[in-house]
């Protein structure tokens, strides 16, 4: 199969012959018209494909996608895009482009704001009232950097993220990075079930109805067998989510203060480790681990490839818009809804603040619930479909939307089982389902930089991404991000460990710490450079020249068995070791501070 950005070598043009007369009797007989191409002889140079073929056709080469499925035609919600259309560059065509590739970045934003998120972000209005929409404004450049990041390492590679992780690390760091995945993601589901019971308890339905039933609809929309319905699917349940916009504005908002807010860093009470939970909770479901993965492989799945980079870029860059957005007036709907009552303060689950929209107009409060509904299931689709994508990649199976169930078995048993056992989970009775919420978006923020960590190695990797690799700019803003995420899990530490201490003192000595470790670890950078630049080899520097915008578009990762190993230095494998042993410290104390807060 040759495609436009395949990873089948087109053919090579062969020795012309002369004509042969054909016999008299035999009228001339055309070359079979499924003869596939012949490949070149191993030690043949390549050779100039036919004139008459599509520039990116004359410069596919051999490329590392492990399922056929996701080479072919892009398949959209809004739009199909055949392998063989050439690109135009009307401001039409690009617009009807930009829809047919738009899905993976909007339905991972979207997908942010899940019931975990609901409920995370009304938990800071009701507590906090507006004091910390500045993090959500903060939280823009993270969710840019860290998606764009993986939109080309799947558009490049055409491999997954955990695969790429096992492959290139090794299997000791993938067991980490995907067993970290499983546990968080399925967590992560258990939360999506929490929200679908609530949200219907506020219309009178049982858990034990409404649970089973949206695990049931659930497989449904996933199992079709069809890429396009399914995100078509989840398109409708994104354009349900809109009713979070009238909800604000009837939620009687203080411009004045949101502004205020949203640019000036404070705590409304102080500082203290119980805000800095939430902070890291806040972090930890806007910028989750499985958006790593769930984005890279969908944006594989979709078939994107090296010359939609631009427009899923774009898409990604909606879709954070989107969901900050939505985030925000989830926060602004739960001031409104304990202005002036005794429960300012008094969180306690995404029910209870529909509950206290319902003493303001029970209008509010249904809508509140409906939206808390919507993205409860946009959650558990995305982060479901994320965990079998990994699962796919981790064991070799075939993993696509594409694939009808008998084509992946494996692919749709694992999401049906991901699903069945989290809704049994919610339908245990007394379980604490405030608490294991809150608790799972803060984990997700505390295994974060772990994440982030390994996608910032990969994208300087050139074996994966060649002139895709990362600019020197984009890797300080990563390196800054990455510290930031690593503060916040410290104070949270320090503050669990010491609960006398102030934490605000805390975050200002660990940052302290954080930039003198920085310093010297650039200073010692800049000291070896000089001896990296006289060793470096005519092909890495011929890596870094600038690489024609044709060749580029054009450029996937060659199968992975064909890729040099990563040899990490003595001092990039000690602190690794020292990040994973930090994390592992940082999760247990997440774990005493949560049992704690339950106790309370």
């Amino acid at each position: 199969m040759t495609t436009q950005d395949g990873p089948v070598r087109p053919a090579q043009p062969q020795p012309r012959q002369p004509p042969q007369p054909a016999p008299a009797d035999q009228p001339p007989q055309p070359a079979p018209a499924d003869q596939p191409p012949q490949p070149a002889p191993a030690d043949q140079p390549p050779q100039p494909a036919p004139a008459d073929q599509p520039r990116e056709i004359q410069l596919s080469k051999p490329s590392a996608v492990l399922d056929e499925a996701h080479l072919g035609d892009i398949e959209g919600a809004l739009g199909r895009i055949r392998v063989d259309d050439e690109q135009h560059s009307g401001l039409r065509r690009r617009l009807v482009t930009f829809l047919a590739i738009m899905g993976p970045g909007l339905i991972v934003m979207v997908g942010d704001n899940d019931a975990g998120g609901v409920s995370t972000y009304a938990q800071s209005g009701q507590n906090y009232g507006y004091s910390l929409l500045w993090v959500l404004l903060l939280l823009i450049p993270v969710l840019l950097v860290n998606q764009e990041m993986v939109v080309r390492l799947g558009a490049v590679t055409g491999v997954g993220h955990a695969r790429l992780i096992i492959e290139r690390f090794g299997k000791f760091w993938g067991a980490f990075s995907v067993g970290d995945l499983f546990l968080l993601n399925f967590l992560t589901i258990v939360t999506e079930f929490i929200g679908v019971s609530l949200a219907l308890r506020y219309f009178g339905v049982s858990p034990y109805v409404s649970v089973p039933i949206a695990a049931v609809l659930l497989v449904a929309i996933t199992a079709s067998g069809s890429f396009r319905r399914w995100e078509q699917a989840l398109f409708l349940f994104i354009a349900a989510s809109g009713v979070l916009v009238p909800l604000a504005f009837l939620s009687h908002p203080y411009y004045g203060q949101i502004a205020y807010h949203f640019v000036v860093p404070g705590v409304q009470g102080g500082v203290n480790s119980t805000a800095v939970l939430l902070i890291i909770a806040i972090v930890g479901t806007t910028v989750a681990p499985w958006q790593l993965f769930f984005q890279q492989s969908n944006v594989i799945d979709k078939r994107i490839t090296p010359r939609f980079i631009g427009y899923e870029r774009a898409d990604t860059t909606v879709g954070s818009f989107v969901v900050i957005g939505g985030a925000a007036a989830v926060e602004v709907v739960a001031v409104y809804a304990v202005r002036g009552t005794h429960l300012a303060g008094q969180f306690t689950s995404a029910l209870g603040t529909a509950r206290a929209l319902e003493s303001k107009s029970y209008v509010l409060g249904a809508l509140f619930a409906i939206v808390l509904l919507d993205a409860s299931i946009i959650g558990a689709s995305a982060v479901t479909v994320s965990t079998s994508y990994a699962f796919g990649d981790v064991f070799n199976m075939k993993h696509s939307l594409h694939r009808k169930f008998k084509e992946a078995k494996g692919f749709y048993a694992t999401y049906a089982a991901q699903v069945a056992v989290a809704a049994g989970i919610v339908l245990i009775p007394g379980a604490p389902l405030g608490l294991i919420t809150t608790s799972v978006q803060a984990l997700a923020g505390v295994l974060l930089p772990s994440a982030s960590v390994f996608l910032l190695l990969l994208c300087n990797d050139r074996e994966v991404l060649g002139p895709w690799v990362n600019a020197r700019w984009l890797n300080i803003v990563a390196g800054i991000i990455i510290s930031v995420l690593l503060l916040l899990s410290g104070t949270l530490m320090a503050g669990t460990l010491f609960s006398s201490l102030n934490s605000g003192l805390v975050a200002l000595w660990l940052a302290a710490v954080f930039a003198v470790g920085a310093a010297v670890a650039v200073a010692v950078i800049r000291i070896r450079a000089g001896g990296w630049r006289r060793s470096a080899s005519p092909r890495t520097a011929t890596a870094r020249a600038a690489v024609p915008r044709a060749e580029r578009a054009s450029w996937r990762m060659p199968p992975i068995a064909l890729l040099k190993p990563v040899a990490w230095a003595p001092a990039t494998r000690l602190a690794m070791l020292v990040l994973r042993g930090y994390l592992v410290v940082s999760v247990l104390l997440l774990i005493v501070k949560a049992v704690q807060l339950g106790r309370g």
